[in-house]
């Protein structure tokens, strides 16, 4: 095993009240590509400062190898020094780091360098720092969050990027695609103290049910063995004095282990208050269109939206999701076409952008709109702090002001505003952003069991999938030119059915290509009397054993590349391993076509 270049042990740091970190600790090592998780509040983005040097605990050893290098992904980068972008990210390389590396990446993340720092969108915030952090490849890079504002062609790039570093990682997300992909280790961070499981996040909801279910089983043993005692000291032989008053301070002991026990942080108990029931046509548009300029956001677009139906929503950002939402909601009107929305129609909102907070509000005010301390939920009354606790906010916190919350706090309180409205129509922007994945299970439910209608814009593929009913994508992702298609099903459904429809429509082309071709070759030939050569007729049964024996080539490189210590023990291999693999991948893919190609032909030829 390589020894650590970072190890935390024993950490504790307390704000006022119960300790945030009451012996935490972590270790990363060359190769580790650790997932930090935890439920909002667990302390995780400070136990990465920490790590970071950012933050000094109370109390516990922090070592860091002296020559290594740590990157920390800002949540809000100070651009106050820099006039371009360009200068922001090169600003973050070290002596003999590469400055094309911050060409590179700004280049994929979508920038040219040049822009002005102050008239940075949130995603271009998030994607020139970013750039920043990654161009030195650092020993350790840590992201807190880094998918936040990121469309879902920069995540997917992203996670190919991370793939191939040689830095350690550690990040926190609330993406499960994105961490199933890029983590080998899982660290969960839970009641100030830590567990460490070395497998990657696709297996960490497991072990973490089962390590809760062994935690609730050894504490109903706990109290079967406290009644046994006091059983025996109110009804036992009293003797012998001494060994009684040993068990009574056993007994006292085990009394205060089995009271002291915190359980896990309950979960957000919910449900939206449905309204009344609307029509059952939601929404029909017909033939909409909306252009800014000489740039058509949406081409002639129609569909008809039911009661029930739950729709996502996806595109790189700028595509004009947002736009064709408020088109869709009667928000913005469309140059040309109708929209036609339903009857009793009651909507609830989530902006991604929380414009709907004001810093100086109070919790209670928000949620009660200043009518006293109770809401209407479901037809029932309920006090606004018993409400707040359903979405883990504490008592004491009703009169604490919007600004003093976290991220995923404030979007908590949100999720807590438009559940208590009665609504047959929601209407979520981004929903998953800031949320720890324990709430996102919870509004997963609540999406799914929702029995008017949705519409969501999201990144979140995992969440799509488990939730959505049809998708919205552009028709071209790579350039999008104001045609939306809508596919029947998740994410994965949705890129299932672009690829079908891509590969029938090269299918054709190719079989136009092989027809004119054949014709061209033998002329006056009838139609399925030509005939393969020699050549054909080889490359035919024999690419596809060619493909098969290159995935298998494919299969052994990556097998020896999962050894997380490769890199550290022999990087040009490690290199070389990747060439070879990007090789055959083209090979692969090459050989595919030119099958397709020759099999089209042959069906061509023989009628």
């Amino acid at each position: 095993m390589a020894p650590p270049i970072l190890k935390l042990d024993d950490i504790f740091l307390s704000f006022g009240g119960a300790p945030l970190l009451a012996g935490a600790g972590m270790q990363v090592e060359p190769g580790d590509r650790i997932c930090l998780v935890g439920r909002n509040g667990s302390g995780k983005s400070t136990l990465m400062k920490i790590a970071a040097g950012m933050v000094e605990p109370q109390s516990g050893e922090v070592f860091r190898h002296p020559s290594s290098t740590i990157r920390y992904l800002e949540q809000a980068p100070d651009f106050a020094d820099y006039s371009t972008v360009q200068a922001y990210a090169e600003a973050g390389l070290g002596p003999g780091d590469d400055p094309y590396r911050v060409t590179y990446l700004l280049e994929h993340l979508g920038l040219t360098g040049q822009e002005h720092p102050n008239t940075l969108s949130g995603g271009e915030a998030r994607r020139a720092a970013l750039a920043r952090v990654m161009a030195p490849e650092p020993d350790i890079l840590m992201l807190d969050e880094p998918t936040n504002h990121l469309d879902l062609p920069t995540i997917e790039w992203l996670e190919d990027e991370l793939r191939k570093t040689r830095s350690a990682l550690v990040v926190i997300s609330h993406d499960r695609r994105f961490l199933e992909k890029v983590s080998n280790a899982t660290v969960w961070l839970d009641r100030g103290t830590s567990r460490r499981l070395n497998r990657g996040f696709g297996e960490f909801e497991a072990w973490r049910d089962e390590v809760l279910e062994a935690e609730e089983l050894e504490q109903h043993k706990l109290g079967k063995a406290i009644e046994r005692e006091e059983h025996w000291l109110r009804y036992g032989v009293t003797a012998r004095r001494k060994r009684n008053m040993r068990r009574l301070g056993e007994l006292q002991t085990m009394r205060g282990n089995y009271r002291g026990h915190k359980g896990p942080q309950g979960t957000v108990q919910a449900s939206v208050s449905e309204g009344r029931e609307s029509g059952k046509l939601v929404i029909e548009a017909e033939n909409i269109t909306k252009s800014y300029d000489e740039r058509i956001i949406v081409a002639p677009f129609s569909i008809r939206v039911h009661r029930g139906d739950c729709i996502g929503l996806v595109g790189p950002n700028g595509a004009g999701k947002t736009t064709l939402l408020k088109m869709l909601t009667g928000q913005l009107a469309p140059d040309t076409g109708t929209v036609k929305l339903g009857t009793n129609l009651e909507i609830a909102t989530l902006d991604q952008k929380r414009e709907d907070l004001d810093p100086e509000d109070t919790l209670s005010h928000y949620l009660t709109d200043g009518r006293g301390e109770t809401l209407l939920v479901n037809g029932e009354q309920r006090h606004v702090a018993g409400y707040m606790k359903d979405f883990l906010f504490q008592p004491e916190q009703i009169r604490t002001p919007i600004k003093n919350l976290s991220g995923g706090e404030r979007a908590r309180l949100m999720l807590a505003r438009i559940m208590a409205r009665p609504s047959n129509l929601l209407i979520l922007d981004e929903p998953t952003n800031d949320l720890d994945i324990e709430t996102l299970d919870l509004l997963q439910e609540i999406v799914a069991g929702y029995s008017g209608t949705v519409i969501l814009v999201s990144h979140d593929r995992d969440f799509l999938d488990r939730t959505v009913t049809s998708t919205i994508a552009p028709a071209n992702p790579d350039a999008p030119d104001g045609r939306w298609i809508e596919y029947a099903g998740g994410y994965t459904d949705m890129l299932a059915q672009r690829k079908g429809a891509l590969e029938e429509r090269r299918r054709t082309e190719k079989a136009d290509r092989a027809k004119a071709d054949t014709a061209a070759s033998v002329p006056g030939t009838p139609k399925g009397k030509g005939k393969l050569s020699f050549k054909q007729k080889f490359a035919l049964e024999n690419l596809p054993k060619e493909m098969a024996k290159a995935e298998a080539e494919i299969a052994a490189r990556e097998k020896k590349m999962a050894d997380p210590n490769l890199f550290t023990k022999d990087p040009a291999a490690f290199n070389t391993l990747a060439a070879e693999m990007e090789k055959l991948r083209q090979s692969i893919s090459k050989m595919e076509e030119e099958w397709l190609e020759l099999e089209m032909l042959r069906e061509e030829i023989e009628g």
